[in-house]
C-alpha cells in the first residue's frame, strides 16, 4: 500500500511540475552545475555537496524529471522535441571526487553529465581557490599575519573566524590580474609552509573513465581565467588548446565549453561566444540562474545549484528556477 501511494504521489508532482515544464516547442531545459562532492561533509566549505546531499539531488531529479545528455538535450530544445521535466547534470573544474565519488551515484541512478575540466590542472595540479583553501584550513596558529603581501591581520583561532578569513582572501584573489594572482599565491604559500594534495584533480585516466562510462566531457580553458580580463589572443589559445588536450586524452570531440565563473558580461563577453564558435564548439553554459526555453543562444544557456535537501523544497527551487529571467552578453 505505502508503495502505491508513493507511485501515486510522484505520479502527480510529475504531472503538475509538466505544467511548468511542458514537452515540445514550449519546453524549458534546466541544466544544474556542481563541483567538488566530497566523500564526507566538509566542516570548513559548509555549503560544499557531499556524497550524502549529491545522492538526495540525483534521487530526486531521477523521479521527477527526465534527464539527459546535455548535448542531446541542446539538438532537441532546438528541434522542439525535448520532453517535459528536462534536465541536464554538469560539473566544472575537473575534481578527482568526480569520478571517484560522483559517478557511482550517477550510475546508481542511471544518470549521465556532463564535466567541463580545466585542461592544465589534470595530473597533480591545483586550481588557485583550492591552493588558498587548503592553506587556510591548514595554517597553524590562532594568527594569521599577511600583511607581508599586504593582505592584513586575520584571526583564525575559531572555525568561524577561519571561513571569514578563507571568503576574504578569495575574493581578494579572484579578480586579481593573471600574473599578480599567481604571484601573490606563491608568497602566500611561503608564508604558510603547508603541504598540498596532489590528488585533488583529475588524472587523465579518470577522465578516460568517465568518457568510457558514457559521460560527456567538456571544455573549460585550459588554467581557468577570467576571460573578461584577459587579452583576447590568451584567451583563444586557453579555449581552443583547453580543448584539444581533452580530446587528445579521450581520443572524441569536444564539444560543449563552460565558461570559468561564468557570469555574462562580467566573467566573459560577445568575443569569447565568437571564439567557441570559430575553435567549432557546439554549445555552452553560463553561471547565470534560470531555464533555457527555445529562443535561448544555446552558446550562452543558464545553470544554477540547487541547495536543498528537503524533496517539496527542492522541487520548489527547480520550478522557482524556470521562471528566472536568464542574463547574457
Amino acid at each position: 500500500m505505502s508503495d502505491l501511494f508513493t507511485s501515486l504521489e510522484t505520479a502527480f508532482v510529475n504531472k503538475l511540475i509538466s505544467l511548468f515544464s511542458p514537452s515540445g516547442k514550449y519546453a524549458r531545459l534546466s541544466i544544474v552545475l556542481y563541483h567538488s562532492i566530497s566523500p564526507e561533509p566538509d566542516e570548513l566549505l559548509s555549503e560544499q555537496e557531499d556524497v550524502a546531499i549529491f545522492d538526495t539531488h540525483i534521487r530526486f531529479l531521477s523521479s521527477h524529471f527526465n534527464i539527459l545528455p546535455l548535448h542531446e538535450a541542446i539538438q532537441r530544445l532546438q528541434d522542439g522535441t525535448l520532453p517535459s521535466r528536462a534536465v541536464c547534470i554538469t560539473f566544472d573544474d575537473g575534481y578527482a571526487n568526480n569520478a571517484e565519488v560522483a559517478l557511482p551515484v550517477l550510475q546508481k541512478y542511471n544518470a549521465t553529465a556532463t564535466f567541463f575540466i580545466a585542461a592544465a590542472y589534470i595530473n597533480g595540479g591545483m586550481m588557485w581557490n583550492d591552493k588558498v583553501i587548503e592553506l587556510i584550513r591548514h595554517a597553524p596558529g590562532k594568527l594569521l599575519d599577511l600583511n607581508e603581501i599586504g593582505f592584513g591581520k586575520h584571526d583564525i583561532g575559531s572555525l568561524e573566524q577561519r571561513q571569514k578569513t578563507l571568503f576574504a582572501l578569495i575574493n581578494k584573489f579572484k579578480y586579481l590580474p593573471h600574473e599578480e594572482k599567481y604571484a601573490q599565491l606563491e608568497k602566500l604559500c611561503h608564508l604558510i609552509p603547508v603541504t598540498l594534495s596532489e590528488n585533488m584533480m583529475m588524472t587523465a585516466d579518470q577522465i578516460r573513465k568517465l568518457h568510457h562510462a558514457g559521460m560527456e566531457i567538456g571544455g573549460h580553458t585550459i588554467s581557468h581565467p577570467i576571460l573578461a580580463r584577459t587579452d583576447n589572443e590568451v584567451a583563444y589559445t586557453e579555449i581552443k588548446n583547453g580543448k584539444k588536450l581533452l580530446e587528445d586524452i579521450i581520443q572524441a570531440p569536444v564539444r560543449l565549453f563552460a565558461y570559468p565563473n561564468g557570469k555574462p558580461r562580467q566573467d566573459y563577453l560577445p568575443e569569447h561566444v565568437a571564439m567557441l564558435k570559430e575553435i567549432g564548439f557546439e554549445g555552452a553554459v553560463s553561471t547565470a540562474w534560470g531555464a533555457a526555453n527555445n529562443h535561448a543562444d544555446i552558446y550562452q544557456l543558464p545553470r544554477f545549484t540547487p541547495w536543498d535537501k528537503n524533496r517539496i523544497r527542492f522541487l520548489m527551487r527547480m520550478v522557482q528556477n524556470m521562471f528566472r529571467t536568464t542574463n547574457t552578453c
